[in-house]
């Protein structure tokens, strides 16, 4: 190689670095990153799961925060209901119903070309959860359902990565940052006994205010970015909660459980699909789910659904109902059945929002 030749790619190698500082030259003069913080989280990965208002406000804050690689997981499309929480989706995107992932995808690529951006239209299940989540530098809730939160949390726990937890419904949300063997793990959070007692909150039944998902992810992205710019330190190890209506702000630290089945026992049930509801196909173009052990109040659950479902009727026995293009049959013991698909992800879907997971 000549001389000149030489030269031209010290120089352009220059420009692609002066490119870049300029483009997080406020990030960098924030003391807690700098400039070999910003160097790390460019050579850092992160896996988000669930592109919904949380994942997706997630991030675009990581994306334009620069980190380096960034898959994104989501097995949803987008819909008009989504638009007033979920920052990275537009009109365009819900009129096409593109999947979530593939919409994610390219926006972020629009937002940040120089980083290697993944989306991957999928539902993570005990199955396919090595092959999506290994590898990555830590793992980030962007989920709408406990039963995947309980999955993702067995499986970081098993591989030892950090993921951090994160969910809002109504005006309140809550995140929690878990380090393996160094932090409680989410089932010590929430024990086994609490969990699937009845009726469950969700966005689909109470709503959802925008700026509590906005609050909430930027606690889960600054978690992120001070774990993978080298400050480690200054991870509080805390579970944050707060309700954006009231001003009501908690940061309490949770103990481990000297008894969890994950991370002290390594009882991994939802990795091993021994947790999951079990699923069958209940005729033609039907999905039923067996829930373990849950007790619905029909009543309650019918107020609760009126104003956002169609055709709801109930009786001593059961709760029916409608989203087109679906209908759905729930009895008092959990049990439901979907008509109009066979598809379980979808059925999965369809009760974690409506149910609760």
């Amino acid at each position: 190689m000549t001389c000149e030749g030489r030269f031209e790619l010290v120089e352009a190698a220059r420009t692609v670095s002066d490119l870049l500082h300029e483009k997080y030259s406020r990030q960098i003069l924030f003391a807690g990153i700098g400039e070999e913080g910003q160097r790390r989280l460019l050579g850092a990965s992160a896996v988000v799961v669930g592109c919904g208002a949380i994942g997706a406000a997630t991030v675009n804050l990581l994306v334009r925060a620069g980190m380096g690689r960034i898959r994104v997981i989501d097995r949803d499309f987008v819909e008009p209901s989504n638009l007033q929480r979920q920052t990275l989706f537009d009109e365009a995107d819900a009129r096409d119903a593109l999947p979530k992932a593939v919409a994610a995808e390219r926006k972020l690529r629009a937002i940040n070309s120089s980083l290697a951006v993944e989306g991957i239209v999928a539902d993570v299940n005990p199955g396919n959860a090595e092959e999506l989540l290994a590898g990555f530098d830590v793992i980030l809730d962007g989920t709408d359902n406990f039963e995947t939160r309980f999955l993702v949390n067995d499986f970081a726990v098993r591989a030892g990565q950090p993921w951090i937890y994160a969910a809002a419904v109504a005006s309140y949300g809550l995140t929690m940052t878990i380090r393996p063997g160094l932090t409680p793990c989410l089932a010590c959070l929430i024990p086994t006994e609490r969990r699937g007692l009845g009726l469950e909150e969700t966005c689909d039944t109470i709503g959802v205010l925008g700026s509590i998902v906005n609050v909430i992810a930027s606690l889960e992205a600054t978690e992120a970015i001070k774990m993978l710019a080298g400050s480690e330190a200054d991870l509080h190890g805390r579970l944050v909660s707060c309700d954006v209506w009231s001003g009501h702000f908690q940061s309490v630290r949770v103990g481990r459980n000297p008894e969890c089945p994950v991370c002290v026992h390594r009882k991994f049930a939802y990795l091993d699909g021994d947790a999951q509801p079990h699923i069958t196909m209940c005729g033609r173009d039907s999905v039923q789910i067996h829930e373990r052990g849950r007790a619905l109040d029909l009543a309650t659950l019918k107020t609760r659904l009126a104003p956002t479902v169609d055709d709801v009727r109930q009786n001593d026995f059961l709760l029916r109902f409608r989203i087109a293009p679906y209908e759905m049959t729930v009895f008092a013991d959990g049990r439901a059945i979907f008509k109009g698909t066979r598809d379980p992800a979808v059925a999965r879907s369809l009760y974690a929002r409506y149910i609760g997971a």
